[in-house]
């Protein structure tokens, strides 16, 4: 699946990991600290200590502590930073969701387009096959005296040019083909997708959609997030003008003798709160104060143009699919009188009435028509997926009925 082989959702699945990681870190900043060490080292005292009862002597120093400190958090600089890092984790994660869609949605419009392609090809080569028989036509009614030669090079020169057209179509489709391998964690050689008929029903697009289904889009949510993680920052900075207090306490043993260390007289402990206050720095919290700030302010325009932006995707495709359906009707009434035309001119030019130019140029209207209706029905299909992608991953009837 999309999830396990594509790497761009790969890739934001680790970044999401990461940002879980760090808000993480930002949680257990909350909670003391408590460490164990111990230690033995051997020294000597200098022989110049004038009075010195342990001039010259060597000394063995062997302890073993717990020592423990804990940041009260009075100004909630720690809770605040907490909050960014979650909401940013959030935001990781929303990414996370816009990337498996995109994949998603670029799978889909890759495969349409492709089946598209097969369409185009089985249209080309079902009208070579017909201007095949044309030209064998024309090959005998010039045998028999009753054609020019310009027919019968008329007639060549259609159908290669139309078997030419089928041959170019491979050169998308593989890229296509490669596209979509790449999308699934494939090897552009290791996928070969054949060739079937495209059999697909439009979906039904309600004329309206309502706005709130654009909070499902990850994107917006993803800026609402960081917007929030910036917004905590500021807080962040802030507490930093107000002193920190720090709560430490140790103990243990610590002795000369091995034999001794862990008796009572061996013991030690210490306990105490530290204040600490920063007096001057030149204007460094103005300034990160300052930065926090102008960094919610550009995460809440960064939001507010992904809503935007969003709001321009869903009516651009609505709009590409109403006018693709009107254009889809009046193109299938072009295909029909195109049909039609050719099928009265080669009577005509069976008749004698006619010249073969004429056949010429109503197939190959006719041929145009076809692929200009198949293009339109890629197109819509493109259109439709794009939009499931703009809604955050589509609409359901109920979400519609409880919108209005």
């Amino acid at each position: 699946s999309i999830d396990i082989s594509n790497q761009n959702v790969l890739l934001a699945g680790a970044r999401f990991r990461q940002a879980q990681a760090l808000a993480a870190q930002s949680r257990a900043a909350l909670f003391p600290t408590l460490d164990a060490n111990a230690s033995i080292t051997r020294s000597r005292s200098p022989t110049g200590l004038i009075g010195g009862t342990t001039a010259g002597r060597i000394i063995d120093n062997r302890s073993v502590a717990l020592n423990s400190s804990w940041e009260i958090d009075l100004w909630g600089r720690l809770r605040r930073a907490l909050e960014s890092s979650a909401a940013g984790a959030q935001a990781s994660a929303a990414d996370l969701a816009a990337a498996r869609l995109s994949a998603q949605a670029e799978l889909a419009s890759s495969y349409f387009q492709l089946r598209v392609l097969d369409a185009q090809k089985q249209l080309l080569d079902d009208t070579v096959t017909a201007f095949d028989k044309s030209l064998e036509l024309t090959r005998n009614r010039y045998a028999a005296g009753v054609a020019a030669k310009v027919d019968v090079v008329q007639a060549e020169t259609q159908l290669k040019s139309t078997q030419a057209q089928a041959i170019d179509t491979g050169v998308q489709r593989a890229q296509l083909e490669h596209a979509i391998a790449v999308l699934i964690g494939k090897l552009p050689s290791e996928l070969s997708i054949a060739p079937v008929p495209l059999a697909v029903t439009m979906p039904r697009v309600p004329l309206g959609l309502p706005s709130e289904l654009l909070e499902r889009r990850p994107d917006v949510a993803a800026a609402e997030r960081r917007a929030a993680s910036a917004n905590a920052q500021i807080g962040v900075a802030k507490a930093a003008y107000f002193p920190s207090l720090t709560l430490s306490a140790g103990g243990g043993f610590r002795s000369a003798s091995a034999t001794d260390l862990f008796t009572a007289p061996s013991r030690f402990w210490s306990i105490g709160p530290a204040l600490a206050q920063s007096i001057f720095d030149a204007g460094l919290r103005s300034a990160q104060t300052e930065q926090a700030i102008a960094a919610y302010d550009a995460t809440v325009a960064e939001y507010r143009q992904a809503v935007l932006a969003g709001f321009q995707e869903v009516e651009d495709n609505l709009a590409a699919l109403r006018i693709l359906e009107e254009e889809a009707k009046v193109q299938d009434e072009a295909v029909r009188a195109a049909r039609e035309s050719v099928a009265l001119t080669t009577n005509q030019y069976k008749a004698g009435i006619v010249s073969y130019i004429n056949v010429v140029t109503v197939q190959t209207t006719q041929l145009s028509n076809e692929r200009t209706a198949v293009g339109i029905l890629g197109r819509r299909l493109v259109a439709a997926a794009t939009l499931v992608k703009a809604l955050g991953g589509g609409w359901s009837a109920a979400e519609l009925s409880a919108a209005k």
